[in-house]
């Protein structure tokens, strides 16, 4: 996969094979980030895209929102998927009361709500940006992928 790119997705299953494909990437190539910021308004498919990154790395998962855990941890062979939900968080003492800086070398985050938590994401990571973009078809999405590097100095 090469950075950036833009996907069309017409379907749920579509969505999750996007991010099934992002996923063999990740595994494919050591140089690519471990962190996944999630972009898009609610129910636009960030909880899918990420059942579909789960179901390479941990083929057993049930993967569901985080909503109210704030993460959710789905082991692999030899490797974890962290998937975190921002929505409520507040500040960045909120963040080290989850832990948050901890998880990010233990495996792989991807995290919804990334705009709630911008000047705490790491230097680099992939940003996941997900949009509803056909008012008669709402099962029709963008998809677009890239890679941040930050120069602010970003997770502690």
């Amino acid at each position: 996969m090469n950075f950036p790119v833009t996907y069309k997705s017409g379907s749920t299953s579509d969505t999750e094979h996007i991010g099934e494909e992002l996923a063999k990437s990740i595994l494919s190539n050591a140089s690519l980030p471990r962190f996944v910021a999630l972009y898009g308004d609610l129910g636009v498919g960030k909880t899918a895209f990420t059942r579909g990154f789960t179901q390479v790395v941990a083929p057993s998962a049930r993967v569901k929102s985080p909503t109210f855990a704030l993460v959710n941890q789905y082991k692999g062979d030899g490797i974890s998927v962290f998937h975190f939900d921002m929505y409520r968080i507040e500040d960045e003492d909120e963040l080290y009361s989850i832990g948050f800086f901890d998880y990010l070398d233990m495996g792989i985050c991807l995290c919804e709500w990334s705009e709630n938590i911008e000047p705490s994401l790491p230097e680099e990571y992939i940003r996941a940006e997900i949009i509803k973009d056909d008012p008669k078809n709402t099962d029709s999405r963008i998809i677009k992928l890239s890679i941040v590097k930050s120069t602010a100095g970003g997770a502690q």
